[in-house]
């Protein structure tokens, strides 16, 4: 006899509960220490990692039921240690659905490391920008978001252990968190900080003129293929979330210009010592 569809669901979230399960008890092993903070390090911006005084690097093969990243410019480390002094866990790569994954595998880790005590997580990524006052090598900071990936990493049953059926989203992204970041751009005379909303397509097709065009009309002011799952997740767990993207070009609609991610990932590095900076000065800035 057919499995039911309400059957397979659940037993999908089973499975997820146990791997998850599975994956914290590893780390809890594993662990010196579990610091309240986490970055997560996207596409071109991995050497932020070079600045920590490492206590321990798991690659994420290494770790129990890890997605691992397909994707050349993400590294794959766990690295637990202190940056400035300030216990973090940095999270060099992430994970995209366009690698074949869903929504609530790309979220795993921030799942693992909010049960393991993570209260704050700061994201950064690479976006295109679509605001027309943007320059390229600027970075945004998140002040909310469009989810166009069509999926949610909360889809499913909910683990009320975990957090709410319906979680709030209508302040996503901490002010305290913003007010600290666009603070401390001006404290290290950063000129190219703005604030906006960054939506999330699934990809790995990149923009078309078309699309670029509607996305604006929709309020976005950048576009890329990552980072709202974890989002999502981190907010459902109840951490405070700041989100930055280093904005590698802007996309004109009636000007298409071919867009290649050697490009996007020279573009990113290029601007890595200016949010390393800044992510250093917000981590002092927040840290009593």
């Amino acid at each position: 006899m057919a499995m039911s569809q309400d059957q397979a669901t659940a037993n999908k979230m089973t499975n997820h509960i146990n791997q998850v399960t599975e994956c914290v008890a590893f780390l809890q092993t594993r662990l010196p220490f579990i610091p309240s903070l986490v970055i997560q390090l996207g596409t071109g911006l991995g050497e932020l990692a070079a600045q920590v005084q490492p206590t321990l690097i798991l690659p994420y093969d290494e770790i129990p039921n890890f997605p691992c990243s397909t994707v050349c410019s993400h590294q794959g480390n766990l690295i637990i240690g202190h940056l400035q002094g300030v216990p973090v866990i940095i999270l060099q790569g992430r994970f995209h659905c366009y690698e074949g994954y869903s929504s609530q595998e790309v979220a795993f880790p921030i799942r693992v490391l909010s049960l393991l005590g993570a209260r704050t997580l700061i994201l950064t990524n690479a976006a295109g920008g679509l605001n027309p006052a943007f320059a390229p090598g600027s970075i945004m900071i998140f002040r909310d978001h469009l989810n166009l990936l069509g999926d949610n990493p909360l889809r499913g049953p909910n683990v009320d252990a975990w957090g709410p059926r319906f979680p709030d989203f209508s302040v996503p992204y901490d002010p305290v968190l913003i007010k600290a970041a666009l603070q401390c751009a001006c404290a290290c005379a950063l000129d190219k900080v703005v604030t906006g909303v960054y939506a999330c397509i699934p990809g790995p097709s990149l923009e078309t003129p078309a699309e670029t065009r509607w996305l604006r009309g929709c309020g976005a002011d950048a576009v890329g293929m990552s980072s709202i799952p974890e989002i999502i997740v981190a907010r459902h767990a109840g951490l405070a979330v700041l989100a930055l993207s280093v904005v590698s070009n802007v996309n004109n609609p009636d000007e298409m210009q071919p867009i290649i991610l050697e490009e996007i990932i020279a573009a990113a590095a290029a601007v890595e010592p200016q949010l390393a900076r800044l992510i250093i000065a917000i981590i002092r800035n927040i840290t009593p």
